[in-house]
């Protein structure tokens, strides 16, 4: 009798280990690949931004017809080969979450999609578009890690797509502790479900690949300087409201478009891609104004702004309104490098109002809150910034201008970017 209940034990520890060694190996596999996939993405996105810049520069012909029209191409592209690449990217990850096993039968976290995700933004960043791919390494990151877990038979589960998810954010930031603050507060927030050890394990993988291959580096730059307690409070609070303002008109803006409340739209949305090449003429238009500050994830610019250089007054208003008309065509690409590079032009703005002060700090609480405004995700916001640029003597006032923004950007536009546009996706 005990024999037999030794070798029934046995076999139950048999079977444990046969279910949770695929599963894990699958998840490691799949966060590996994630950092190698967002590692290249980031390789080409730069190349196609920094060609458009070479080649368009001093070309007044090709800054005009280049966003319409390629803009209009793509958004072709994109629903004949992969309607579910289009936008951000985040909102497919979220209604994955939901349904897991029905999002693989629809496609939203595809092989498919991942690849036209990835080609498809490098084009619209290679036209000149104000778009970022940090959201489309999130819908890839899901998209590697579904597919990894159907090649080992392992069933699919809503931590699963977070995880994959997260590591996207993870590896395209080059900061691990941001995809893990993402995960709890944007993907895990579309359903009930505790944060594993499978999303925080995919999420480290992924970083620690970015890190070992790209180097520890600050995106932003390093920010040494920090501020006194007393201004240091009054700028939070200022920048805090002012960028959560502008962060809430941008998701409400963005929200109204997608929802076709707007009545002027109606006519050219039902014509997606004439509706494309009409936001290209914006995006053209405000291009060429700027001598093509506004073109692509707008990362130099509000580096050399984070660095205490004064940007121009019209960066943010015109970095506002050409990620808003990219985002609203439909074409794929994301708005958190863009959402961060115009808060960044809105701190430089309200730096002039502390002259006294230095001004780097100023503008990392401009780019923070006006961040959260949009996304409406505090503690991701302030991971993110402190890990992009090294600024953790200024914790404090980050905490205090990102609490303040979320509240700011949730009395202007009450529904959560993100949600709302997975909700019309099911539409």
């Amino acid at each position: 009798m005990a024999d037999w209940f030794d070798s029934k034990r046995a076999a139950e520890q048999l079977g444990a280990l046969t279910s949770v060694w695929p599963r894990r190996f699958a998840s490691a596999l799949g966060a590996v690949l994630v950092g190698l996939v967002a590692l290249s993405f980031a390789f080409l996105a730069d190349r196609a931004q920094e060609a458009f810049s070479s080649v368009a520069n001093g070309r007044l012909w090709l800054m005009l017809l280049a966003p319409p029209a390629g803009l209009a191409a793509i958004a072709a592209l994109t629903r004949w080969l992969a309607p579910n690449a289009k936008g951000s990217g985040i909102p497919q990850v979220i209604l994955a979450a939901r349904e897991p096993e029905q999002s693989v039968a629809s496609g939203l976290v595809s092989l498919k999609a991942a690849a036209a995700k990835l080609f498809l933004s490098v084009a619209v960043l290679g036209v000149g578009a104000s778009a970022g791919r940090e959201g489309p390494t999130v819908q890839l990151g899901a998209s590697l890690m579904t597919a990894m877990h159907r090649l080992f038979r392992v069933p699919l589960t809503p931590g699963v797509i977070i995880a994959g998810g997260a590591a996207g954010v993870s590896a395209a930031f080059n900061t691990p502790l941001a995809g893990v603050a993402f995960a709890i507060e944007e993907l895990a927030a579309a359903y009930e479900q505790r944060l594993t050890v499978l999303v925080m394990a995919a999420v480290m993988i992924a970083g620690l690949v970015s890190l070992g291959l790209a180097g520890d580096y600050f995106y932003f730059g390093a920010v040494h300087e920090t501020l006194s307690l007393q201004p240091a409070v009054l700028i939070a609070l200022l920048c805090g409201a002012v960028g959560g303002v502008c962060g809430g008109l941008f998701s409400r803006s963005l929200l109204a478009i997608g929802g076709r409340s707007v009545g002027a739209v109606k006519l050219f949305q039902a014509r997606p891609v004439v509706w494309a090449a009409v936001c290209g003429v914006v995006v053209a238009v405000i291009g060429y104004a700027t001598h093509g500050a506004t073109w692509g994830t707008g990362y130099e610019a509000a580096r050399s702004m984070v660095e205490g250089e004064s940007g121009s007054i019209w960066f943010a208003p015109a970095k506002f309104v050409a990620t808003l008309a990219t985002a609203a065509s439909g074409v794929p690409g994301g708005i958190f490098a863009p959402s961060l590079a115009t808060g960044a032009g809105v701190g430089d703005l309200l730096a002039m109002l502390f002259p006294g002060e230095p001004r780097g700090p100023i503008v990392l609480l401009g780019m923070i809150a006006f961040f959260v405004g949009v996304v409406r995700a505090p503690l991701t916001g302030v991971v993110i910034v402190s890990e992009m640029t090294g600024a953790h003597g200024l914790i404090l006032p980050l905490f205090i201008a990102a609490i303040v923004a979320d509240g700011a950007g949730a009395l202007v536009c009450r529904e959560r970017l993100y949600h709302g546009l997975a909700q019309r996706l099911k539409q």
